[in-house]
């Protein structure tokens, strides 16, 4: 076998069976929560908040939800996890007579009400494509298990062939066990048959290097944090990444 025989193998690229796909800040945007929460508040209970308190309020709900998404593994479990983001919501704003007389339910309907998700303008054309390319579709998340009523909700379930969260699996990203799950969902597909795409250096980089499947990062917002990886601005830009042999 010669030199030229050589390096013929050294190009060939195993082909694609899969696509790993992170959730929010790659298929959904969380949009304008302190502005949604002032909304809800002032029309349910007629509590009025400045842009200033609002957005400390949801700051400090969604700081506690990150660090507990994972106890949301089953109805009863995310429920209890509503309620809880809820307290945490109520000690942020500023008291007052009418916020302590809301009962918890209300107030966590008031809040679920102000987290609205949209997916990005990008998201189903770039997943009918990668689906009409044969590949295997699968949302991998550090999310609660809500996550998949959410992706029904935004009809981007049936182009999927399935999801996982961190609260499924008991490992968030970057543990490689919930790529693993991922595989398994897209087929039982070879790790090195995959791609997966996300927004987060460490958690979708260095996550998807572990456990053997090459890493895609998106930078919606035009500037890319340092990651040993291809990078996208869009999911139409990954779908050309993937046609010219990634």
């Amino acid at each position: 076998m010669g030199k030229r025989d050589h390096e013929s193998e050294d190009r060939i690229v195993t082909p694609r069976a899969a696509l790993l796909v992170d959730a929010l800040g790659t298929l959904l945007e969380l949009q304008s929560p302190a502005e949604e929460l002032r909304a809800q508040l002032a029309r349910r209970f007629g509590i009025e908040l400045d842009a200033e308190q609002a957005s400390a309020a949801i700051g400090a709900e969604i700081a506690y939800y990150r660090s507990h998404f994972d106890e949301g593994r089953d109805e009863r479990s995310l429920l209890e996890l509503r309620e809880r983001c809820a307290v945490q919501l109520r000690a942020a704003l500023p008291r007052s007579p009418a916020l302590q007389l809301v009962p918890i339910d209300e107030l966590t309907d008031a809040l679920l009400a102000a987290l609205r998700f949209g997916a990005f303008a990008d998201v189903e054309p770039a997943l009918r494509a990668a689906r009409a390319r044969g590949l295997a579709v699968v949302v991998v998340s550090n999310w609660d298990i809500s996550l998949h009523g959410l992706l029904a909700e935004l009809g981007l379930a049936p182009l999927l062939r399935g999801a996982v969260t961190s609260a499924e699996v008991g490992a968030r990203k970057p543990d490689p066990r919930i790529f693993r799950r991922a595989l398994e969902l897209a087929g039982g597909v070879a790790p090195a048959q995959a791609v997966h795409v996300g927004d987060q250096p460490e958690e979708d980089v260095v996550g998807a290097r572990a456990a053997g499947i090459e890493p895609v990062l998106i930078a919606r917002a035009g500037v890319a944090p340092q990651a040993q990886a291809p990078v996208v601005r869009d999911l139409g830009e990954l779908i050309e990444l993937l046609d010219r042999g990634l």
